[in-house]
């Protein structure tokens, strides 16, 4: 039988300038776009269609396609390019096709599918779903099959992919489970990386060491800022190249005096005002988080409604990252039309977080308004406690908000705040999220990747020797690391699922307690974003809806009967409906539960449950979810309110919590400073658990004086004498 002889190929078919000019002249040129009219796309072997061409002319405006040559030599001359591009350039849509343009992507012998990807991560999930659904209408190609996305708990690609978008989290983790040098991929771009997400600065490091080991390997990193020239230092002096914006120019509005109440004055006052008073041109609104942005489009469409003809029709529309993908897309639906012809402007209204500042581009805002604040993660590792904080934004990213304001016209940018405090009080750039985060699960990820000399890891910016001993102590304390800092069974184990060390251990370890299955579905509802809907129209009728779910126990359990109930009701969409349950939502809970089985059973951990009738089936479920978050657990006072173990933290019980009492002990999966300090999604446990479970952590030698630990004395004390009152018995 005879084989197929393939050719062998470099990255680049193009490998000098004229070959390169010819390459682009022939896109470019007239003739070039009128053939295509009657080409087969190359990708997927169809003929190109109308919609296709329609695209590409407007592709050709975009100021990066203007530099696809100069791109495409630098590429071609360098293993790794820096490019710098104002948003809006195009850079994130237009440079992975300038790469697919001109490089051969091999074909196994079967041509069913390919041996070599181009990979483009993105810092957001968000972005990685809707900027692959663009590109994949820009090649005329099947999203899922030619173009694909890989987010957490969701693969949209296939083995015919050539391009894929993904999170610079999953590369990681492609990286550390299934491809260390990456061969799969021909081109990585790292976009925003600006942003310098956690684990877009340990992808860095880790791209470093890959490079080395594959000559062939090609790195392009792209930011929207000028931040570049850092990246430029850490990669030994890479080339970098400009890729203008399409900016106008933008009038900048500051406040006189300081704000009070931001979100009132944005909402009521600063977009109620440029609805009524200002020409047409859509709003984008920075907050800080859902509960304030669903909070303020409720009062905005109120205060629309009650103006009654005096303004024009007004969509609404949310953004931030745990909104289903279907609502995301309606951000770029268009504007309503005028209620009447000549009268008052309809306008799309953006509510967004930070996402909108440069991982997506809405065409048609002329109006920007900046209250200045954002949320951010927080580390203290003194106390052991990661908050999310609304904090000041820094002067980086009051410049990328204003420039919405000018992508397609003159536009304007409503400040809150003073000039003077913006001069003098925002910092230039956004601190790195590697010096203000717990790094547990980083340094299990560099542990599982065999990077065992963490101090000398190449980080663009080190982390304090702190911050990485209380990430080793806290893996230690798990048992995810020995006494040596060697990773264990256990934590190889814990390595291989998606998820925070802490619930990946009381994942791990609940056969032990006879209910992985239980503790697999809440792993999976507390993976996913928030299942109860609260629509402003019906909010009594959702609260009594979400309160027939509850469980006395708390909030765990309450997600635990909700899983249980859809999967009764057969999944019925219709049932979610009527209980006010995001059908969504639960989907993606089911899809996700299904991912994280087949990681335990790769590792042959039974899938069990207690009897249902049985007086331990809760019990057996709470211990394994003491068994993980043993560290996170709060005693509740004389005073009336709770403190954390450990840190003596005083803190609140969330609002949203499902318990109808204050529970003594509490364990919690989140701890959310804002004004007040709340926890988040607790379960009631009694405190001689702690003694049997984690006595290593509750060691009373450790913990600083007070209600609580004298309370473990007095338990320490009780178990003490049970023992000794057994062996008597004896």
């Amino acid at each position: 039988m005879g084989m197929e002889r393939k050719r062998k190929v470099n990255l680049f078919d193009v490998v000098d300038e004229a070959a390169v000019s010819g390459k682009i002249s022939r896109v470019n040129s007239g003739a070039g776009m009128a053939a295509a009219a009657s080409t087969i796309n190359k990708w997927n072997g169809r003929p190109y269609s109308q919609r296709y061409l329609d695209i590409l002319e407007k592709r050709r405006s975009l100021p990066v396609w203007h530099q696809k040559e100069e791109f495409l030599q630098a590429l071609n001359a360098n293993q790794i390019l820096i490019l710098v591009g104002e948003t809006g350039s195009g850079k994130t849509t237009q440079i992975p096709q300038f790469v697919l343009d001109a490089i051969e992507i091999e074909t196994t012998p079967d041509k069913r599918s390919r041996k070599y990807m181009v990979a483009c991560t993105q810092p957001r999930r968000v972005a990685a779903m809707s900027v692959s659904m663009r590109v994949a209408e820009e090649m005329d190609v099947t999203i899922g099959e030619e173009v694909g996305y890989s987010i957490r708990f969701e693969d949209c690609s296939s083995s015919k992919t050539v391009l894929k978008y993904l999170t610079d989290g999953m590369l990681l983790r492609e990286a550390m489970t299934t491809d260390p040098l990456l061969e799969r991929y021909k081109v990585i771009i790292v976009d925003e990386a600006h942003e310098r997400t956690l684990a877009t600065d340990v992808l860095f490091g880790l791209m470093k060491e890959v490079l080395r080991n594959r000559p062939d390997l090609k790195l392009v990193v792209m930011s929207a800022t000028l931040e570049a020239e850092k990246f430029r230092a850490y990669f030994s002096g890479a080339p970098l190249m400009k890729v203008p914006g399409r900016l106008h120019p933008v009038e900048i509005f500051y406040s006189h005096e300081p704000v009070r109440d931001y979100l009132e004055a944005a909402i009521q006052i600063t977009v109620y005002q440029i609805h009524a008073c200002e020409g047409p041109g859509d709003i984008l609104v920075f907050l800080t988080g859902e509960e304030e942005i669903e909070d303020a489009c409720n009062k905005l469409a109120k205060e629309i409604a009650n103006a009654g003809d005096q303004v024009g029709p007004a969509k609404i529309v949310p953004l931030y990252s745990t909104l289903p993908p279907a609502m995301q897309q309606k951000i770029f639906e268009p504007a309503p039309p005028p209620t009447v012809e000549g009268g008052p402007p309809g306008r799309k209204i953006v509510v967004s977080t930070n996402i909108a500042e440069t991982s997506l581009t809405i065409d048609g805002i002329v109006y920007v308004v900046d209250p200045g604040f954002a949320k951010q993660k927080v580390y203290n590792p003194r106390i052991r406690v990661e908050s999310l904080l609304v904090s000041p934004i820094s002067k980086a990213s009051a410049h990328q908000r204003s420039g919405r304001a000018g992508r397609t016209q003159p536009g304007k940018c409503f400040r809150l705040y003073t000039e003077k405090c913006f001069r003098n009080d925002f910092v230039p750039q956004t601190y790195p999220e590697i010096l203000r985060s717990n790094l547990a699960n980083t340094v299990l990820t560099l542990k599982k990747l065999g990077i065992d000399d963490l101090i000398h890891f190449d980080f663009m910016d080190p982390p304090s020797p702190e911050t990485l001993m209380r990430a080793l102590e806290v893996l230690n304390y798990l048992g995810a690391l020995d006494d040596e800092g060697n990773l264990t069974k256990l934590g190889e184990i814990m390595s291989e699922f998606p998820l925070d060390p802490q619930m990946a251990k009381m994942l791990v370890v609940s056969s032990e307690f006879n209910c992985s299955n239980e503790i697999l579905s809440i792993s999976a509802m507390l993976s996913v974003p928030n299942c109860f809907v609260r629509p402003r129209e019906a909010q009594k009728a959702a609260d009594e809806a979400k309160a027939r779910f509850g469980h006395i126990d708390g909030d765990h359990l309450t997600l635990l009967n909700v899983y249980h109930a859809y999967k009764q009701n057969k999944e019925d969409p219709h049932w979610c409906y009527e209980n006010f349950v995001n059908a969504k939502v639960m989907k993606s809970a089911d899809n996700v539960r299904q991912q994280l089985a087949r990681v335990l059973a790769r590792y042959n951990l039974e899938l069990c449950s207690t009897d249902f009738n049985s007086c331990d089936y809760y019990v057996n479920i709470r211990k394994a979810m003491l068994a993980g978050y043993f560290m996170q657990v709060a005693h509740l006072e004389r005073s009336g309110h709770y403190l954390t173990m450990k840190d003596n933290q005083v803190v609140r019980l969330h609002p949203s919590n499902c318990l109808d009492h204050k529970p003594e002990w509490v364990i919690y999966n989140e701890n959310v400073q804002t004004s007040r300090n709340f926890i988040r999604t607790v379960t009631d446990i009694p405190g001689e658990w702690l003694v049997d479970i984690a006595p290593h952590y509750y060691d009373l030698t450790n913990l600083p004086n007070c209600e609580a630990k004298r309370q473990l004395e007095r338990l320490y004390k009780k178990r003490k004498s049970s023992k000794e009152e057994t062996r008597n018995t004896k």
